[in-house]
Order: structure tokens, then sequence, then C-alpha cells
């Protein structure tokens, strides 16, 4: 009885430490973030605790990525899957396991200082405001949502919390993505006229089965069902069709491809023209109505200009599901005899600049006329999770602070509702988030929650 009354004594000192180092953090960073919980300042053995809500999949990778800062210890698992909770317990024994998220931040939030969200598109928001109203630090996965109202929601409450944020598009970090606004900030193809991105690698998550029966299959052992299709209507649970893996082609839980990497590719453009909203966007080829998203587009985006753009107006043209961009207004790099699956061609008005999507430099055309002496040669590797973690830290911004994945995520998903008014120029007021000459594509700004998954200013 002895030992186990010291070891509650001790536990209970550690907790008392922990309130008072936090207590103690929040001073010290108010002066930059005003965080509640920033180690700025704090004894070089403090640690970071975070809880994770997704840890299979790309959650999982979030998870391991962050954890390998040393200044993280992952002190709670969250996951609807008994078998990603299992499997990653096994890499962190001492975090507690939990299988809703709204039990882990109603009972257990003061364990913690930060959340990663790596879940289904359709059940980001609702975790990811309730983190934020509990001063919690966040990466989360992108797109920031699934609908346009929840990022505008989750923008503004990581606003008020004053915490560090961060998007998980983590190609922003990459040496080369940041060269390839350096090259188009210092004006080395001139003034930008035209963007054409593509993205056309094989779907491998789209789903087996899109019959929806209404008698359902068993439920894989270990999965609860309810709580993974969460804010969402009940369905039968139908085998080779939603989890995993499946669900970013449904309407109803992800935003299709455009969604999925729609963050990746704009970013460049979005921070080097120095865009904001869309104005207009049209999608030129067939759209979708059903449960399923389309799984093929091309949709037209004019965006006001700057003064890195050639016009009052630019725009930037986005392929996916095997559309070609028009092979016309593109030259290959030498060596590049054909067009890669995904890229992006900047068109400027004294020359281009080629990428192919990941880690790629940037060729600007034509070669002959910029060597290999003008690249910005400066650039320092950056790791977009240890950022997020750094900046904590540090009490900074993040590389991708949702000020800036708030707003990109809101522009893509701009282009990707076009999908279901299809051939009609769409007319977007970012101030009042509506599509002007569109009620039924406004309809689709802000989506209901089902009964008991409310948020309050969601659904």
């Amino acid at each position: 009885m002895k030992a186990h009354n010291q070891s509650a004594r001790n536990a209970d000192r550690r907790t008392l430490s922990r309130r008072r180092f936090l207590k103690h953090s929040a001073v010290a960073g108010a002066g930059v973030l005003g965080c509640p919980a920033i180690l700025r300042g704090a004894a070089p053995n403090s640690q970071l605790q975070v809880a994770c809500i997704g840890v299979g999949g790309m959650g999982g990778s979030t998870m391991k990525s962050v954890a390998s800062h040393s200044k993280v210890k992952i002190v709670a698992l969250c996951d609807v899957d008994e078998r990603a909770l299992e499997a990653a317990a096994k890499a962190y024994p001492d975090a507690s396991r939990h299988k809703d998220w709204r039990e882990l931040l109603s009972k257990h939030a003061d364990k913690f200082d930060a959340v990663t969200i790596g879940t289904p598109d359709h059940m980001h928001a609702a975790p990811a405001v309730t983190a934020l109203r509990a001063k919690k630090h966040l990466y989360l996965q992108k797109p920031m949502a699934a609908t346009l109202h929840e990022c505008r929601i989750i923008t503004q409450e990581a606003a008020q919390a004053g915490v560090v944020t961060q998007l998980g598009n983590q190609g922003r970090s990459s040496i080369e993505s940041r060269m390839t606004v350096e090259l188009i900030r210092s004006g080395a193809i001139g003034k930008i006229k035209e963007v054409i991105l593509w993205e056309n690698k094989p779907l491998n998550w789209w789903p087996k089965n899109t019959a929806l029966r209404t008698h359902g299959d068993a439920v894989p052992a270990g999965l609860d069902w309810d709580l993974w299709l969460g804010v969402r209507q009940p369905r039968p649970y139908l085998a080779d069709t939603y989890h995993p893996k499946n669900w970013r082609a449904w309407f109803d839980f992800g935003v299709g491809e455009m969604g999925d990497m729609g963050c990746h590719h704009f970013d460049t453009s979005f921070d080097a023209l120095k865009l904001t909203a869309p104005l207009r966007v049209r999608q030129t080829t067939a759209g979708s109505s059903g449960p399923l998203w389309g799984d093929k587009r091309i949709v037209e985006m004019i965006f006001k200009g700057s003064d890195v753009t050639a016009a009052d107006t630019v725009q930037l043209t986005w392929h996916d599901g095997g559309m070609q961009p028009d092979r016309s207004k593109i030259d290959l790099p030498r060596g590049v005899n054909e067009l890669p699956a995904s890229g992006t061609y900047w068109i400027g008005e004294a020359g281009a600049i080629f990428k192919k999507y990941g880690a790629a430099r940037p060729v600007v055309l034509p070669e002959t006329s910029f060597p290999a002496e003008k690249y910005p040669a400066h650039l320092e590797p950056q790791d977009h999770y240890h950022d997020w973690v750094d900046a904590i830290i540090e009490g900074r911004q993040a590389c991708d602070d949702f000020k800036h994945g708030g707003p990109l995520t809101e522009a893509v998903l701009v282009g990707a509702m076009a999908d279901r008014a299809s051939g009609e120029w769409l007319e977007w007021d970012r101030q009042l988030q509506k599509f002007t000459n569109s009620a039924p594509a406004t309809a689709l700004v802000r989506r209901p929650y089902r009964d008991g998954w409310q948020v309050r200013g969601l659904g």
C-alpha cells in the first residue's frame, strides 16, 4: 500500500509540475503568438505532449513523422479501427488509447498540448474546431475540410485560439517548391500569363464497389462503423466501398481527386503569384450529380492578378483523371521525352517554368537563357512536420499556418465544386461565401451534420 501511495504522489507531482511548466510556457510565448502551451524558453528535457486522431494510413504517417522530433512524446492514440490502434500502440505503448475523439478531447485534454488529425475529409472539421477551442496546437491533414464553410470556421477558430497550426501539404517545405516560388517572384520568366496543372496518376483509391445496396455487409472486426460515419447520415457498411482508403471518391466523405491533390499542386502558384480567392470557375468536362464525384475533369479558374502577373487577372487550369493539358502550350526540358503523370507549367512573358510534381527541380525555359548558376542555391532542407513542432517551441508561426492553408484550401474547393455545375461559369464571392449566379452551387458551401454530432458553428 505504501508503494502504491508513493506512486500516486509521484504522479501528482508530475501533473503539478507539468501544469506549472505549461503555465510558465504560456507566459513566455504570449508575446509571440499568445499561445497557451508554447515551449518557448522551456528546459531542454521538456517535451511536447501530442495526441493523434487517426493513426492508420496518412494519419499514421503523420504521427510517426511528428514523433520523430526529439522534443515530441505521443501520449494519446485515437482511431475508430481497433487494428490501427493496436498497430500504433506497438510503437507508442505508453500512450492512452481511445476510439472516440469526443471522449479524448472532453475528458483528457489536460494531458496533451497538441493534436494531429489524419482522418477522412468529412471528419476533419469537427475534431479540429473542438481541439482549437481547447487551445491545442494543431497539425491537420489536407484538404483542411470537405466544405468551404468548414474551412472558414477552422481558419477563424485558429486565429482566435492563438495556437500554432500547420496544414499537411508537406511539399510546401521542399527545396524544389520554395525554389520555384523564388524564381517566379524574382521575374525569371517575366510576369506570369497562365498556369497549367495536371494530376493524372492512377486513382488507386477508387472503390471496387460503387453499387449502394440497402443490405450491408458484415462490419470488419474492431471497426466502429458509426464513429467512422461521424457527422454524416447512417448507412450500411459495404465492403470495398468506403473503408479503408476508398472514401475519397464519395461526395459524402471526400472531395475527389482535385480535393485530394489540389492543395499540393496549387500551393506554389498561390504563394508565388500572391493569389487570394478565385473570381470565377468553370468545369469544361462532364460533371457529376450522384453519390460519386466525377473521376476526371478540366477546371478553369480565374483569379485576381497581382504585381507578379501579366494582367489584372490570371487563369489556372487543372486537369485530372487522364485529361491531358494542351501540349501546344508546353515545351519539355532536355531529357524529358513525354509529359509526366503530374506537374505544373508556368507561362511567363519571357519564358516558362516546367516542374514535375514532387521532389523534382523546376526547369526555366528556354534552358539556354538560364544557366545553373542563376538558380537559388541558399535554400536549406526543411521538415514540414518538424517545422510545426519547432514553431511551437520557438513561439512562431509554422510555414503553412492556417492563415495561408485556409484560403488555399478554399480556392481548391471552389474549383472542386464546379464538378456539380459543369459547363457554366460560377461567380464566387469569398466574403459572402456564395456563388452569386448559382443557388445549387451555393448549397454545397455548407452541409448539415446528423443529430448528436453537431459542433457549434458547424453543420
